[in-house]
């Protein structure tokens, strides 16, 4: 049987994992709130960034606003960071 391993634990209140460093410390993720806007950390400069919808998880779901409401991709949360 193979064995899985992860990066992460489960361990905040709101059930979202956090990222463990080389060391195996923990990486606190920030805070992002619905309708922010993000970026995805390999992020071309030439894409506009993101509309957060909602987060559940380890997973969020973002859109971009020229895509209609109904259009949204479920990405990695560790992969996501504020927009500026």
């Amino acid at each position: 049987m193979a064995c899985r391993l992860t990066v992460e634990r489960d361990i905040s209140r709101s059930g979202a994992p956090e990222p463990l460093a080389a060391g195996g410390e923990l990486v606190p993720l920030p805070l992002l709130q619905p309708g922010s806007f993000v970026r995805l950390r390999d992020h071309p400069d030439d894409l506009p960034p993101f509309q957060l919808i909602q987060c559940r998880g380890g997973r969020c779901w973002v859109r971009q606003q020229a895509w209609g409401v109904l259009v949204q991709w479920e990405v990695a949360r560790r992969r996501l960071t504020a927009a500026a």
